[in-house]
This record gives C-alpha cells, sequence and structure tokens, in this order.
C-alpha cells in the first residue's frame, strides 16, 4: 500500500479528471502551494472551508542532547506549522473507517 502522495500524482490526477494538459496542470498544483505558503507566512494563519485551519507557531530556543554522545546543544528558535483539521473533515475520516 502507497502512502506518498506526490506532484506528479496530483498533476495526473487533474489532468485526467480535467482533461487540462499536463503544463496546465502542474501550473494549477504550483500556484494552489505557493497561495497557500505565502498566506500561511504572511498571515500566520490560512482556513479552507471544511478541511482545517494552518497556523505558524514559534518554538522557543531550548537545550537539546544528543543521545549517542550526550553532547549537548542549544537548538534555534523556529516557526513550525500547525494543523487543525475542521468537523466535517474529520467527521469524514471517522465515517470511512466504520
Amino acid at each position: 500500500m502507497r502512502i506518498n502522495l506526490t506532484k506528479k500524482d496530483l498533476v495526473n490526477s487533474i489532468y485526467m479528471q480535467l482533461g487540462f494538459s499536463k503544463q496546465i496542470s502542474e501550473n494549477l498544483i504550483d500556484d494552489f502551494f505557493s497561495t497557500i505558503i505565502l498566506n500561511i507566512k504572511n498571515e500566520k494563519k490560512l482556513k479552507l472551508s471544511k478541511f482545517g485551519t494552518f497556523s505558524l507557531r514559534l518554538k522557543k530556543s531550548r537545550i537539546g542532547r544528543n543521545p549517542k554522545t550526550k553532547e549537548t546543544k542549544i537548538i534555534s528558535s523556529r516557526n513550525v506549522v500547525l494543523f487543525k483539521p475542521s468537523k466535517e473533515f474529520k467527521e469524514f475520516i471517522n465515517k470511512r473507517n466504520d
């Protein structure tokens, strides 16, 4: 069973279902991802109706340790992306597993 969905898979799906050329399908996927990424970066939050909400959270710097060498290092602060699925998305997933 395959668990990874690649950009090529998405392009082929749009190509087969909508009949767009592969180049147009690829541009569509690229634009879609660019729009999502820019929105999250600029607004710190993005809500996709009936899917979920992406948000940015700042993780503070902390001390980490290499378990092999026991050497401690400072892990720098960084932004992480969080995803919270919508109620409809959760219901859809649970219906499919019953």
